[in-house]
């Protein structure tokens, strides 16, 4: 999808993928919110084999710059999202190419993932950044999300935020 001069999409996450997804958790910016890049991608390569999580490459003009993943919020349950509707959707993203952050890009391949999603019946999607996440929450407002308060998790507090999409 173009937009804004650049194009737009996403591409399955492969075995292929995994070096370049270990990079990318190594970089600082996203330890920092995502914490120690083995256990983390120990997490995504064993996710690979559920149906239940989608996992994604987010790409830009034909280049790799984002994983992004999603998936029903019951199938994994977490007490902050129990009350969410069947078939709501929760979603984790990162930009792994530090030169690219805070550029509008992330925002941009949520604002498409959330559509696409909408366009298949996804009523709610929810994201839950750290609360000092501060550029992570901006990117999602500016994605469609609306912030509905900070929440205590297992992982500590974070900010509930909605895309909802409207009724046909």
């Amino acid at each position: 999808m173009m937009q804004g001069g650049h194009y737009y999409g996403f591409h399955r996450v492969s075995h292929s993928d995994l070096p370049m997804l270990e990079a990318w958790l190594e970089t600082p910016e996203v330890q920092k919110w995502w914490g120690d890049p083995r256990h983390e991608l120990a997490l995504i390569e064993e996710d690979m084999d559920n149906p239940d999580m989608v996992q994604l490459i987010g790409m830009l003009d034909g280049r790799p710059i984002a994983y992004i993943q999603h998936f029903e919020v019951h199938a994994w349950p977490q007490k902050h999202l129990q009350d969410l509707p069947q078939g709501a959707r929760a979603v984790d993203c990162f930009i792994g190419i530090p030169s690219l952050i805070g550029k509008g890009h992330g925002a941009k391949l949520l604002a498409m993932l959330a559509k696409q999603l909408a366009a298949q019946g996804v009523r709610v999607l929810c994201i839950d950044p750290d609360p000092d996440n501060q550029r992570a929450r901006s990117a999602y407002i500016r994605a469609g999300f609306v912030e509905h308060g900070e929440i205590e998790t297992p992982e500590g507090p974070a900010v509930l935020m909605f895309y909802e999409s409207p009724e046909d």
